[in-house]
């Protein structure tokens, strides 16, 4: 199970970011009295009564933004909100209940998650009174907080923490059905290799690009276990975008990639890489998803072409990646396809994999005797613990006394043993360096 997400939302200039920085202990949103200065969504890891959430900063809803950018801003609120464990509703007191208030409240409605309504802005208790109007909102009683004097925030880490959901033992049993999201640029052959995992005509199959305009599940069995494939849209890039059914099938493509336990980049054995495939893929790290990179339609290069060109090729391009499984088939024949979904199974249940406290503290000391960290102002960085906090993807925490210390070589060296030694070979890691508290909040920064 992944680290819990707590999204918080809201109108403009009700003090959203205000609000992140202080439950973070950092300073890192941007906070203006302009609005629409937070447009892409921003998360940090925090801890409260030893559990750990991404708490995220998204931008002010019912916004239009300076720069034609308004659906981007709005692709992103949805973004926080599909992945939410526990949302935080924040307005303004000061300000009183406004009408964009109501429609960030209605909005809401229709998310089968907990709200937890928080009025902000509430310096002092003689301010209190005027809180009693947002009970309209119908999301029962409100918890009054003051990022400026520091007023509630531990009874606000309370109710969140009491709303996540409930901590998974150490042992993580698989038994869901792997989501398989097929993606790539258009005409890569993701509509037919679909068919072939279906045996059946389930998807439109049409050498006219762009055929399929919107995500669609196709459930098939292998092996007697049953999986579910995600045919995606083509994506091109945004200048060759001619209709509204494009624009919303892209954003279509990037949910089914959220959605996913594994996705598979299709490629073309007879095409280039593209800049869009570079974007697409961009997404696909951003949301920490296992990866297999599928040259598709290799029989048409068999024989004239070394697999190790494409290899090389793919290795240079995406060059973070090295650790993501390439594979070569024939998506009309089903050559190789039954090896490719059984490797993406490998991924799934890497993926959810637990590591114990012990095996981990071992592996982490005994990488830092081998090569240690260097000095950071005078001062040797260390590390206390290790701790895996999450599955899907691995989640790592190291408590430390000073995260930034560790600049991003050592973190990459870091990843590259866990990834070496711990069954988390073929799929991302996340890494947090997270500040052991003393007498106040932790203090943390991460790397992926």
């Amino acid at each position: 199970m992944p680290v819990p997400q707590v999204a918080i939302v809201g109108r403009p200039n009700v003090g959203k970011s205000s609000l992140f920085n202080w439950l973070a202990r950092r300073r890192l949103a941007v906070v203006d009295d302009v609005e629409g200065v937070t447009r892409d969504r921003q998360t940090t890891l925090v801890e409260h009564n030893e559990r750990f959430f991404e708490l995220i900063d998204t931008g002010g809803m019912g916004v239009e933004d300076v720069d034609n950018l308004t659906e981007d801003v709005r692709n992103q609120i949805e973004a926080a909100l599909d992945s939410a464990d526990v949302i935080l509703l924040v307005v303004d007191i000061r300000a009183g209940l406004m009408p964009l208030d109501t429609m960030v409240a209605e909005r809401l409605r229709t998310i089968q998650r907990p709200v937890i309504l928080v009025v902000n802005k509430a310096d002092h208790p003689n301010l209190d009174n005027s809180a009693t109007d947002f009970h309209r909102l119908g999301r029962g009683l409100p918890i009054l907080v003051s990022t400026r004097e520091s007023r509630n925030r531990e009874d606000l880490l309370e109710l969140i923490v009491d709303r996540l959901p409930a901590r998974h033992e150490d042992e993580h049993v698989v038994t869901a059905q792997m989501k398989v999201a097929i993606v790539g640029r258009r005409n890569v052959g993701k509509s037919t290799f679909v068919n072939t995992l279906a045996q059946a005509e389930r998807m439109i199959v049409s050498e006219v690009p762009g055929t399929t305009r919107d995500s669609v599940d196709v459930r098939f069995e292998l092996d007697g276990q049953t999986f579910i494939a995600i045919d995606t849209p083509g994506l091109r890039k945004r200048t060759s975008q001619k209709t509204d059914i494009e624009y919303y099938g892209m954003h279509r493509a990037q949910r089914s990639i959220r959605r996913a336990d594994v996705v598979l980049m299709f490629f073309d054995a007879a095409e280039t890489i593209s800049r869009v495939d570079k974007q697409l893929m961009s997404y696909v790290i951003e949301n920490h998803k296992p990866c297999i990179f599928v040259i598709n339609k290799w029989d048409l290069l068999m024989g004239t072409v070394p697999t190790e060109r494409w290899v090389k090729y793919l290795r240079n391009e995406f060059p973070t990646l090295a650790y993501a499984p390439i594979a070569f088939i024939t998506g009309q024949t089903g050559k190789n396809v039954k090896t490719l979904l059984n490797h993406s199974t490998m991924l799934f249940k890497q993926t959810n994999e637990r590591v114990s406290t012990g095996v981990l503290n071992r592996l982490i000391d005994a990488a830092t005797k081998a090569h240690n960290p260097p000095s950071h102002q005078n001062r040797r960085p260390k590390i206390y613990y290790a701790t895996q906090v999450a599955t899907q993807p691995p989640t790592i925490v190291l408590m430390c006394n000073e995260p930034k210390a560790f600049g991003a070589d050592y973190r990459r060296y870091l990843l590259g043993v866990l990834r070496d030694h711990l069954p988390f070979s073929e799929v991302p890691i996340k890494l947090h360096l997270h500040r052991r508290s003393q007498t106040s909040s932790p203090d943390g920064d991460s790397e992926d």
